[in-house]
């Protein structure tokens, strides 16, 4: 049975993924100064990033129509698919899934959507086990069953250059937004099942990277890797390479450096550093 996939743009997955697979991704809508933005298409994340310190209002985001998910189950289906595994951003964090589930709803049966749980390569991992067991001829059930796994084994973690941004659009949690009385504060968080946990309070950069070299060495080993980064593509690389000459620290083959998606750098802002990863089987 031939299975086709779909996500939504916070996945962050990288083009030529997105291209092997042949994975139909639908783009959010981000709002600055109150013109909408196609995410990924028609504003590149460097200019997103570059242009956010200075934008007279907070940009918005909004999730994809039921219209669109509609559109994209059907375009697989029209190209030979007997099934479409939907996987999206976490439910706690936007309605995107909600809205997937009602597309879905009107071919009953032929659509499985997945709440990751998680955005970025969070989800963009799930989606990616799904890929390749697609790829390797693998059953439906199968496939889902990959995707569960990697699921239970995402990790992923941000160190964030600021909580304006977070305060802003008003998704700090009243855990973390305890965090901003500290002066200077460069918060570590977690998310975690859609849910973002506070994990440290630093007062430099330099020592919100230490926690998260701390945390991989706690987390190893793992199957893959992800460096994330707000328009940070330095600190992103000299992580990189740092782990690189770790001693002890086996790194999986082709870790990836992913600038967030600008619906994401809406709420969390420049110049932070994350990681994404999947811890090997336990």
């Amino acid at each position: 049975m031939r299975t086709g996939l779909v996500t939504d743009s916070n996945s962050d997955l990288p083009d030529d993924l997105i291209q092997r697979y042949q994975i139909e991704v639908i783009p959010n809508t981000l709002v600055m100064d109150g013109l909408p933005y196609l995410d990924g298409l028609e504003i590149s994340r460097s200019d997103f990033y570059k242009r956010l310190p200075d934008l007279r209002q907070t940009p918005t985001t909004a999730a994809p129509s039921q219209a669109e998910f509609s559109a994209r189950y059907h375009k697989l289906f029209t190209a030979g698919c007997e099934h479409v595994i939907g996987i999206f951003t976490a439910e706690k964090l936007t309605a995107i899934s909600n809205i997937a589930r009602l597309a879905a709803a009107e071919i009953p049966g032929q659509v499985s959507v997945i709440e990751s749980g998680s955005l970025s390569m969070g989800v963009g991992y799930q989606v990616l086990a799904a890929a390749q067991a697609i790829e390797r001829g693998q059953p439906l059930a199968e496939v889902l069953r990959q995707v569960q796994s990697v699921r239970e084994r995402i990790k992923l973690y941000a160190a964030l250059d600021t909580l304006e941004y977070m305060r802003r659009s008003g998704r700090v949690p009243q855990a973390v937004s305890a965090l901003g009385g500290l002066l200077k504060i460069k918060p570590v968080i977690e998310l975690r099942e859609g849910v973002v946990r506070p994990v440290d309070a630093l007062r430099t950069t330099g020592r919100a990277t230490e926690k998260l070299i701390s945390l991989l060495l706690e987390l190893q080993p793992f199957e893959h890797l992800t460096i994330l980064h707000t328009n940070a593509e330095a600190r992103a690389r000299e992580l990189l390479e740092r782990l690189e000459t770790m001693p002890g620290l086996p790194l999986p083959e082709k870790p990836l450096i992913v600038n967030v998606t600008s619906v994401i750098g809406t709420h969390v802002g420049p110049n932070g550093l994350g990681i994404a990863l999947v811890r090997s089987h336990w």
